[in-house]
């Protein structure tokens, strides 16, 4: 499948960001900011702290936050044999305990990055990746990418790299290595020896905790790992990042200098000019529409990514199965890119509408199969279960697109949810009940969300009036924009006249300036102004919404007041 593919890089004050697209359509970002930089492939000289043989893992401190963990199969030799491994010349089953244990410096690579209150997880088979190869210091084994799909090419490759003085060292080849004669692969080769030597070197004179090789940053990963010959241009948008680019393209690729071009649009950014900012906005969004009219709604679990399809607006205009294979067969496509895009890795079950003919369901999963083809992390699909569920599984190594730009709601706790306004103003009144019952205070004045507290003062007082019976005592509700919908704020609590002047802010006869906020809900010709959450309604004002305008106090209520416009 060819597609034009194209980098743009964005470069701020206090970030780096990165867009792929691919026939002008985003399909991947990565973003780098100084406060939180990417750890996966760092190397660390770390300290065992716990070793735990009920869950056959250890957790290492790295000096990081929090400790990393090792499990057995990421800590074990690498002679192993099923679920057996060789300690001391005896066949054991593995065991944690066997390999490491508490206080044991040891040497760590992070596989994948902490997530929520997990800290990173860890391994002691290490991985260095070059340009054309990948250095595996702990196996002897040679393979080739997997995407290189040229069968003759496949096995040069294969008899290049085993020719090559690896020291008894694993090599993996990797895709950018396709055509590369075996002078560039031997080149490859010398500078990845040569940092696995200063590394092994680094780790003789540094005490635990501590970092020994640090993954190089987002630029030169980009130039390593994105730059090949299926790339038609690279956009950056920052001199200086342009010249380092081109510092690195002339170490890692030299015949693709020429396709990296400085970005000097005026008046437009580099990112608006290829629409990736309001990409990057929909890629956060719960709903994701299709172009047809349908829709897919992608849930993020702890366990797993439920993603549904949905025909939405979508008709047709032939028949059911047809509306309905078209809708899958799009969301197929769009599924597939913003799998990529979000970074979504695990488990990812997709519900699409029930096809009833076997071949829509195959030209579905075809789609879906020959898109995730251009995916570089690893991905399986493993077809429709029985209940009509397409299970995926993508290898999880960074944080998702969701948890670099995003943080859990303060007000939620994550659920996406808040409490209706009847339950909160059930809330909020048993609370007013239990505070004045174990007050001497005469009134008390709450400030609440407004849409909570027109349900506490109720039609034309209503509710209040029968508070109010109830404790034998003078509550006044102030409504308050600024007010978050389940909060509820006391703003005084003592004598009624003291509590009164707090809650009634004007009185009768009082000229004062308002700014109209907008139009009364009930009577559009009357503007509505708020003096600290207290309801002005200006006769006569609707249409000077925006404005600031004299007026005078008419009458004052408990919740509000009316006003005139004064004239002088």
């Amino acid at each position: 499948m060819s597609v034009k593919k194209q980098i743009l890089v964005s470069v701020d004050l206090d970030e780096t960001r990165v867009a792929l697209l691919e026939d002008g359509v985003l399909v991947e970002f990565y973003i780098e900011r100084p406060a939180r930089q990417r750890i996966v492939g760092n190397i660390y000289k770390g300290r065992v702290e716990n070793v735990l043989p009920g869950m056959q893992a250890a957790f290492v401190d790295i000096g990081l936050e929090k400790n990393a963990f090792l499990y057995v199969g990421d800590a074990l030799p690498s002679r192993i044999a099923g679920d057996e491994v060789e300690i001391d010349g005896e066949i054991r089953p593995r065991d944690i305990t066997d390999v490491v244990r508490p206080g044991q410096s040891i040497m760590v690579q992070v596989v994948k990055e902490g997530v929520g209150s997990k800290g990173a997880r860890v391994s002691t088979h290490f991985t260095l990746p070059g340009r054309y190869l990948v250095l595996m210091p702990t196996v002897d084994y040679v393979g080739v990418s997997r995407r290189i799909e040229d069968s003759a090419e496949r096995s040069r490759l294969r008899q290049v790299a085993e020719k090559l003085d690896r020291k008894g060292l694993g090599l993996i080849v990797r895709t950018a290595a396709e055509g590369k004669s075996e002078s560039e692969l031997e080149g490859d080769l010398k500078f990845l020896l040569k940092l696995w030597t200063s590394v092994q070197n680094r780790t003789r004179n540094l005490n635990a905790p501590g970092l020994l090789y640090s993954d190089p940053g987002l630029l030169y990963r980009v130039v390593r790992d994105m730059l090949g010959p299926d790339v038609e241009e690279v956009w950056v948008d920052s001199v200086k990042e342009y010249d380092r680019l081109l510092e690195l393209a002339e170490l890692l690729s030299p015949d693709l200098k020429q396709r990296i071009r400085l970005f000097t649009g005026r008046g437009i950014s580099l990112f608006e000019s290829y629409d990736v900012e309001n990409e990057i906005e929909r890629a956060l969004r719960r709903k994701v529409w299709l172009k047809n009219g349908g829709y897919i709604v992608i849930d993020r679990c702890e366990a797993l990514t439920a993603i549904d399809v949905n025909t939405g607006r979508f008709v047709g205009s032939t028949s059911l199965s047809d509306t309905v294979y078209e809708t899958n067969m799009e969301a197929a496509v769009e599924i597939a890119r913003q799998i990529r895009l979000r970074d979504i890795g695990g488990i990812i079950i997709v519900d699409f509408i029930d096809m009833d003919k076997p071949e829509q369901r195959q030209a579905v999963l075809d789609a879906l199969k020959q898109r995730l083809r251009l995916d570089r992390t690893p991905t399986t699909v493993t077809g429709f279960t029985e209940l009509g569920l397409l299970q995926i599984t993508r290898k999880k190594v960074g944080l998702e697109l969701s948890a670099v730009m995003e943080q859990p709601c303060p007000y939620c706790g994550g659920t996406g949810m808040v409490l209706s306004d009847a339950t909160v103003a059930s809330k909020i009144r048993r609370e007013i009940v239990k505070i004045l019952s174990h007050s001497a205070s005469e009134a008390i004045l709450v400030e609440v969300h407004p849409s909570v507290a027109s349900l506490l003062i109720g039609p034309n007082g209503a509710n209040l009036r029968e508070l109010e019976k109830m404790v034998g005592k003078t509550i006044f509700i102030r409504g308050s924009e600024n007010a978050h919908v389940e909060d509820l704020n006391i703003k005084a609590l003592g004598a009624k006249e003291e509590v009164e002047r707090r809650a009634l802010p004007v009185h009768e006869g009082e000229i004062l300036t308002v700014k109209i906020e907008g139009q009364h809900s009930a009577n559009q010709s009357d503007g509505i102004a708020r003096l600290e959450g207290y309801v002005v309604d200006v006769e006569g004002a609707g249409h000077m919404v925006g404005m600031s305008v004299e007026v005078e106090i008419t009458r004052v209520y408990r919740t509000y007041a009316k006003a005139r416009l004064f004239e002088r």
